[in-house]
Formats: C-alpha cells, structure tokens, sequence
C-alpha cells in the first residue's frame, strides 16, 4: 500500500484550515484517511505558533514506514527539522509566456526600426 503524508482540507469556504494526515495514496485528498497527524492553518501569520502543528513523533513512525510526503508537507518538515533540505531548480519558473515572448520580439523590431529610421 502506497501511502501518503498529505494536507486534507476542511473549513468553509474561502476560510481554508487543513488536517495532515497520513493515507493511502489511492484515496480521496478529503476522504479517508489513516492518522491525523497535525494541522495547518494559512490564515494565521506566518510567525505564528499556531500556523503548523505536527506531531513529530507520529511523522517520523510513517516517514520510516516509508510513507512519502507531498511537496507542501515536505517544505514543512523541512522547516520543522525533521527532513533535509532538498535543492529546487525550476529554471522554467522564470521564463515569460509564448505571447510575452512575442510581444516582446514585437516591441524590439519596432525599436530598432524606429533607431533606423532616426539615423536616416
């Protein structure tokens, strides 16, 4: 069984709070699950003690059962100290859209015919 450590979500909406638990990956994100494992509240500052709460114990039991965390859940640990810090490259982040890019081409072919023009 392929399990998870994953963010279940509840509250109403617009108004999200959610449960990490640790489940079976074929199930539902806000079905069933194994263990509560802690919460997670976005609303609250991001200072505050309130915002994330784990127990670690129970983590590391299903890290060591070889349960794999999600990426959002991952960062946690990590910040929590229970993971290693993994290096992320994502070097597409950074790269404009296709029509960004042409509307960009657009504006230096008009800037250099209008520089061509201006030393005519």
């Amino acid at each position: 069984m392929a399990m998870k450590i994953r963010l279940a979500r509840g509250g109403s909406k617009k108004r999200p709070f959610y449960r990490i638990v640790a489940a079976d990956s074929r199930m539902p994100r806000d079905g069933r699950f194994i263990e509560k494992l802690g919460t997670y509240n976005p609303l609250l500052p991001k200072d505050s003690e309130e915002r994330v709460k784990m127990d670690m114990e129970r983590v590391q039991h299903w890290l060591d059962k070889g349960a794999q965390p999600t990426d959002r859940v991952a960062r946690m640990l990590e910040a929590a100290g229970a993971k290693p810090k993994t290096e992320r490259n994502n070097p597409n982040k950074a790269v404009p859209g296709k029509k960004a890019q042409a509307r960009a081409e657009e504006k230096a072919a008009k800037a250099a015919d209008a520089a061509e023009a201006g030393a005519e």
